[in-house]
């Protein structure tokens, strides 16, 4: 088991590393719109903040050796629902343009995130 941590994504705010690899496989924390250096939260509304967590994803990714065309479950967290088609859009373009088939996925909305922000990501993917 090795830990993975870049300093192109933000730093863990708790006891976690940024992604774990076992195996071949890239289990990735949540990422949320934080800015990697700042640590600030990024944006208020949801297209630039998950921009933000698709940017912050992908530079986890790099740093294990993989990308985006490797992500094989996706679990979406959003504080409201109505959110989803904004969110959809923009992951869309960050998974159409990584690969042919998208990932599975879930998405669920809940009642709270980390610092507040309206959307978190989390992925696994494979080497």
């Amino acid at each position: 088991m090795k830990a993975i941590l870049t300093p192109h994504a933000p730093q863990p705010i708790g006891p976690y590393s940024q992604a774990i690899e076992i195996n071949g496989m890239i289990f990735c924390s949540g990422q949320i719109a934080l800015d990697p250096v700042s640590g600030q939260v990024v944006g208020t509304d949801i297209e630039t903040q998950t921009h933000q967590v698709m940017k912050n994803i992908s530079a986890v990714l790099a740093a294990a050796g993989t990308t985006l065309a490797n992500v094989v479950k996706t679990t979406i967290f959003l504080r409201s629902m109505q959110n989803f088609p904004q969110v959809n859009e923009i992951y869309s373009q960050y998974i159409a343009n990584a690969k042919s088939i998208p990932p599975a996925r879930s998405t669920v909305e809940v009642s709270r995130l980390p610092k507040d922000v309206l959307v978190e990501i989390e992925v696994l993917a494979i080497k």
